[in-house]
């Protein structure tokens, strides 16, 4: 996906309505640079091998950690709060509302390596998906 032209991210969230259905607005490097709609829980899920970036672009969107020896913690972000989750980190994210923007390595599940339970049908196991 080559930059021709600039892409701007309040058209592109208006051009579609699924929550946890990211869709790609520009890749860099080996990176895909990703936006989504966030409502509802998440599920817990692990990346093992890259570090996860958030940037939250509206509203309210939590990630609950679990910690290596199992005790578990909630991080709340705001609009314009980042945070990064450690690869290996079981996290969970949910939200009241609100929409993101991701970074993670070009073919990077939303669901992670692995995951926990079923996956809710409102949740999309994707890699990503092209804007437009």
């Amino acid at each position: 996906m080559a930059m021709k032209e600039p892409v701007n991210l309040t058209t592109a969230l208006a051009s579609f309505d699924e929550v946890y259905s990211p869709r790609i607005v520009a890749r860099m490097n080996d990176y895909d640079v990703r936006i989504a709609h966030t409502e509802g829980e998440h599920v817990w899920h692990v990346h093992e091998d890259t570090d996860e970036f958030f940037l939250v672009l509206d509203g309210r969107f939590d990630v609950a950690i679990r910690e290596a020896d199992g005790t578990e913690r909630t991080v709340v972000l705001h609009e314009g709060d980042t945070f990064v989750v450690p690869k290996g980190t079981e996290h969970k994210p949910s939200s009241p509302g609100g929409s993101i923007l991701m970074f993670e390595p070009s073919g990077t599940s939303t669901t992670g390596d692995r995951h926990e339970g079923e996956i809710p049908g409102h949740v999309d196991s994707t890699t990503g998906h092209e804007l437009g």
